[in-house]
């Protein structure tokens, strides 16, 4: 492809008022256009300075085009390509960790957001509180003008802006977990409070961490993908990446210094998002991750895939209507059974090739929000949920780290060493169980949760995946 153009930008590019910490794909395919379309249709200085925590990939993809890529929508009828130029630019963290710093403190920047994944908060995903024997947190701790992680650097930009009498930015995480923005309030201020209390109490009382929910699903782009890109559009695009049609995000309000009118591009703003958020971590992220697990264990690649094998689109239908739906209050304008429906017509989507494997990723830290709080709603109930108890037993099976044909299977979870130790054990289940970083005491203390994963598991060593989800979801 050496004879084809690079994408370039036309004109110049905007000015910044947001930093992202996280330019991956998702935010790629989800902030960057939302923001860039509000722009483009509302105006305001909100572009984004992007900045890479760890290598210097995303700014060397991204710079020889002057930031900006391609976002292709991937949907049954083809391939959608839509220009994003939100990117001003893109700073690798480690190269100048003072740098990014003084950007946080630039009063341009009034908003500072994230998509890290769970693993990049270094909290304890079972009671949320900032871990302080962290390595990344250690460091910052005792190095807090060369901060490695997320929550360091967050802490020393607003360190910054205090000394300077700036207000604080806002701090807007877009991963999935459990009322996110407390969540990262409670971190960061912990986190505060270790360096300076007088700077934790004004970020108690004056920054705002506004709750989150977001909702587009983003395969991995693939060389192929950019090949075919190259041939149709003509240019270049080494930083295209791949979404489906659907997109929601929805955003509690309350602002330090306002934001892009991402209401005019369609962004909900509402005054408590739990309901939406909890509505999507179960009813998505709950059956995406039971998807992948046992539709990896049988020989399923994407979810399409997974979903296209009946018995497992019976099982999603089921854990919806038997084991999810009876724990969730119906969002405002939300229709419930209908957003089910509409979850399942997005797996279905054979143009979009998101990967069980992907998916399976961070599995410790995934699990306690997307299946495990579903799981004790409905045992307090004294309801035991033997679906998502398969799930958890498939969870089991996939990190021992062999397949149902024995293959090795590559697991990438920040615990995977101690899962690989446990498996290995006599009693898989019981050592597994035992991880009170991930499962709660009271969780493990029910005697119906733990049979009903013992079992589980003894019937996918016997008679695997597909049969197991066939035999129950018949």
């Amino acid at each position: 492809m050496t004879d084809i153009p690079r994408l370039r930008r036309q004109g110049s590019a905007p000015a910044p008022g947001i930093m992202h910490l996280g330019p991956g794909a998702f935010f790629r395919a989800f902030l960057s256009p939302w923001t860039d379309e509000a722009m483009k249709m509302a105006g305001g200085d909100w572009g984004i300075v992007a900045v890479s925590l760890q290598s210097s990939g995303a700014r060397d993809r991204l710079a020889p085009q002057d930031y900006v890529y391609t976002a292709l929508e991937r949907g049954p009828g083809g391939d959608i390509p839509r220009r994003v130029d939100a990117i001003a630019e893109v700073m690798v963290a480690p190269e100048d960790p003072a740098a990014v710093i003084a950007r946080m403190a630039d009063p341009a920047i009034r908003i500072v957001s994230l998509t890290i994944t769970e693993k990049g908060y270094c909290r304890d995903p079972q009671t949320g509180d900032l871990l302080p024997d962290h390595p990344d947190i250690r460091h910052d701790l005792a190095n807090p003008d060369k901060p490695v992680s997320a929550i360091g650097f967050i802490v020393a930009g607003l360190k910054a802006r205090r000394e300077r009498n700036l207000p604080p930015f806002t701090v807007l995480t877009c991963d999935n977990l459990p009322m996110n923005g407390r969540m990262v309030r409670k971190v960061v201020t912990a986190f505060a409070h270790e360096i300076d209390p007088a700077l934790g109490a004004w970020i108690e009382t004056d920054a705002a961490f506004p709750c989150t929910m977001v909702d587009r699903i983003t395969p991995a782009t693939t060389p192929q993908d950019i090949d075919r890109l190259a041939s149709s559009a003509g240019y270049l695009d080494e930083a295209a990446v791949i979404h489906e049609p659907f997109r929601q995000w929805v955003i509690e309000t309350g602002f330090t210094d306002g934001h892009p009118d991402w209401t005019a591009v369609g962004v909900q703003f509402v005054s408590n998002v739990e309901a939406h958020e909890l509505m999507k971590l179960r009813c998505l992220n709950g059956t995406h991750s039971a998807l992948a697990y046992l539709g990896y264990l049988a020989g399923h690649e994407t979810i399409a895939d997974t979903v296209a094998d009946r018995p497992f689109e019976a099982l999603c239908t089921s854990l919806w209507q038997e084991e999810i739906l009876p724990t969730l209050e119906t969002p405002e304008g939300e229709d419930l059974p209908r957003y089910c429906q509409s979850l399942m017509a997005r797996y279905q989507n054979p143009a979009i090739r998101h990967r069980t494997w992907q998916i399976a990723m961070d599995g410790s830290q995934k699990l306690p929000q997307r299946i495990l709080g579903t799981i004790a709603d409905r045992l307090a109930h004294g309801v035991v949920p033997h679906g998502l108890c398969l799930v958890v037993a498939g969870w089991i099976r996939y990190v021992g780290g062999r397949d149902e044909t024995g293959a090795l299977i590559d697991v990438r979870d920040p615990l995977v060493d101690s899962l690989r130790t446990a498996t290995r054990t006599d009693d898989p289940v019981g050592a597994v169980l035992a991880m009170d970083s991930i499962f709660k005491p009271e969780l493990t203390a029910n005697a119906g949760f733990v049979d009903a994963v013992r079992t589980a598991y003894d019937r996918l060593g016997r008679d695997g995946s597909h049969a197991c989800v066939a035999a129950l979801a018949s």
